[in-house]
């Protein structure tokens, strides 16, 4: 649309028939675009919410898939523009993330992940800060992460909220699934590398729990119209405990986990677990409270507060019938993101298996953030965002053919 403004603007009655002509050809590629119709072939089709189908067919009409099935049972239509490849997925989903914030350059100019000034910040939204153009998104793309779940990072008490992203647009308002996702909490040692208060794990919950104590109160005040000036940070706490937004609480030590879950339990507002390395010890109690667990990147550096992290723990995590994602995380170095589908290619070489991983990577991580009704499996009525490769996704010399989000083909391997 920027191009037909620009033609309107630089409109003269000599150039009108020029500009009537290049306006109507860029309407129709335009509308073609909007409207295209593709048949994706695949030797295997991974659909996550039922088997694989051997000689697979999805058909997609408008930016939505309009049928699954085997090459039997489907017609392609006459006009559809065929692509084929050895497996085809739904779209891979990264469950978190600060790509879009955090850029490849690693200079304070493209690094919005964490604002320092306070440790308690829950009115900053990712939105604001969100880069489509970013390279590393477009990188993710490329290897077949066609929905991010990014925002602010850890490292602060309360760093901010999170957001949904599609990789493709120029914009946030193009790339955009969800403005407000998750609130961002760190419980741990990391947050002292960022500042100098609040110091211990005990302070750090104080902080916590009266910031949320002032939320309750704020939030009794909004319900009975009794809030004279609006307060950001008490909004942002009082949606949480109002259960509109969920915690995405980053806790990697079996006490902090164990913290975690109490203070859920104290307030009751909705919770996912992040990082989580010695979930594996806690097991039973991160059942029990029902919440689902974004593991850490299963090849994270093992020191620190991550230092008895497991290649094991997403598969321990699924056999105990908790819901687990995978994530590309949060990294303090140039390029600052991982591949998703490599982190799950190890879990799924260390128990989880080849499928559980490729249902953590979608329909299951889908399911964790809320939009399993648009993506995360091959349905009809869903997003058309499918990725097409030419061998097995987790090997690592497999290459991605193709991709496509919202029906349209955004990335093709030369």
């Amino acid at each position: 649309m920027k191009y037909l403004k620009r033609l309107i603007s630089d409109y003269t009655p000599v150039k009108s028939q020029l500009y009537i002509l290049f306006a109507g050809f860029l309407l129709t590629v335009m509308w073609q675009n909007a409207n295209a119709q593709i048949a994706v072939i695949g030797e295997t089709v991974y659909t996550v919410s039922g088997d694989p189908i051997t000689n697979g067919v999805v058909l997609i009409s408008d930016g939505k898939i309009e049928e699954v099935g085997s090459e039997a049972s489907i017609e392609i239509p006459a006009g559809y523009e065929v692509h084929e490849a050895s497996v085809v997925t739904p779209g891979l989903i990264d469950a978190r993330t600060v790509v879009g914030l955090a850029g490849y350059y690693n200079e304070d100019h493209d690094q919005d992940q964490i604002e320092t000034s306070d440790a308690v910040q829950p009115e900053l939204r990712a939105i604001d800060s969100y880069n489509a153009r970013e390279f590393l998104v477009n990188y993710l793309m490329e290897e077949g992460i066609t929905t991010v779940h990014t925002g602010h990072g850890p490292g602060a008490v309360i760093s901010g909220q999170t957001m949904i992203a599609k990789t493709t647009g120029t914009t946030v308002d193009q790339a955009l699934v969800d403005s407000t996702t998750m609130i961002a909490v760190t419980l741990g040692p990391s947050v002292g590398s960022n500042f100098s208060s609040p110091g211990t794990r005990s302070k750090l919950i104080s902080v916590l729990r009266q910031d949320l104590i002032r939320a309750e109160d704020y939030a009794t005040k909004r319900a009975e119209g009794n809030v004279n000036s609006r307060d950001l940070k008490m909004e942002s706490l009082a949606d949480l405990l109002d259960g509109k937004i969920t915690a995405l609480v980053t806790a990697h030590t079996a006490s902090d986990i164990m913290t975690a879950l109490r203070v859920q339990r104290e307030f009751g507002f909705p919770m996912v677990l992040d990082g989580a390395s010695e979930a594996y010890l806690v097991i039973d109690e991160i059942r029990e409270a029902g919440v689902p667990v974004i593991i850490h990147p299963t090849m994270i550096r093992p020191f620190g507060e991550a230092k008895n992290s497991s290649f094991e723990t997403a598969s321990k995590l699924h056999k105990a019938g908790i819901p687990v994602a995978f994530q590309s995380g949060y990294e303090g170095y140039v390029p600052k993101t991982r591949v998703v589908k490599f982190e799950a290619a190890i879990a799924a070489a260390h128990g989880l298996g080849m499928e559980n991983a490729i249902y953590a990577l979608t329909l299951g991580s889908a399911g964790i953030l809320g939009i399993d009704n648009r993506v995360g499996s091959l349905e009809p009525g869903k997003d058309a965002d499918i990725v097409l490769f030419d061998g097995d996704p987790f090997e690592y010399l497999t290459n991605v053919n193709s991709v496509i989000i919202d029906g349209n083909v955004v990335y093709q391997r030369d």
